[in-house]
């Protein structure tokens, strides 16, 4: 899969084709610009090519119109990926140092966006009412506070490691059949589906000294 930035030649092989075969291509940019680069042939109308950038994350579609012998339209779909977050790309209340020390090892390769996410899990369902002091960006100006908000992230990464994040996109499992091994739960009276948050988001908040943080809803199931 491309990456924004990147710059490829785009390939199309016509058969038949001849001295009166032309190729054109026509690619329409996520936002739905459509430019057409330049097209050449080096074996007689056989093999054409084009160089494009992509330049935005998203689904570009590269549609090439065949004239002459060969006639055709040929389309493709191209997903492109953004360019890796950094830390400063993100609202997020721990780093991935903070992280690595967290678990004791190296953290994962996504670990950005996976604090970022954290960090939105937080403010939406456990600090929406929640008083504390923060500075100009809207952060803990607390240290202790800070520290707390950290350690309530990195719990959340560790445990979407240990459990799926699929667990916080779609539910609870429900029911699954693989060979003669059935697993359901959260669906009857007497079952019940994991927890979407990590324990250890409730321990690191109720940690913290009711003068620096006073949470007036403590919400998510804790």
């Amino acid at each position: 899969m491309p990456d924004v930035g990147d710059t490829v030649t785009a390939t199309l092989t016509v058969s038949p084709a001849d001295g009166s075969t032309s190729a054109t291509l026509a690619v329409a940019a996520p936002d739905g610009t459509v430019s057409n680069p330049a097209t050449g042939t080096a074996d007689g109308g056989t093999t054409w090519t084009a160089a494009l950038t992509y330049t935005a994350a998203g689904l570009w579609r590269l549609s090439w119109t065949v004239t002459g012998t060969g006639a055709s339209r040929q389309h493709e779909v191209v997903a492109v990926a953004p360019a890796p977050p950094t830390m400063a790309d993100v609202r997020s209340y721990a780093t991935t140092t903070q992280l690595a020390n967290y678990l004791h090892k190296a953290p994962p390769v996504d670990a950005v966006e996976l604090l970022e996410r954290a960090t939105r899990l937080l403010d939406s369902d456990f600090l929406k009412a929640a008083v504390y002091d923060v500075n100009s960006d809207g952060m803990p100006s607390d240290p202790v506070v800070a520290a707390a908000f950290a350690e309530a992230v990195c719990a959340q990464v560790e445990f979407w490691g240990e459990v799926g994040v699929e667990t916080d996109v779609s539910g609870p499992l429900q029911g699954v059949s693989i060979g003669s091994v059935q697993l359901q739960f959260g669906a009857g009276e007497n079952r019940s589906g994991p927890d979407y948050y990590a324990p250890g988001v409730r321990r690191a908040l109720e940690n913290v000294p009711a003068d620096k943080l006073r949470l007036v809803v403590f919400s998510g199931g804790c």
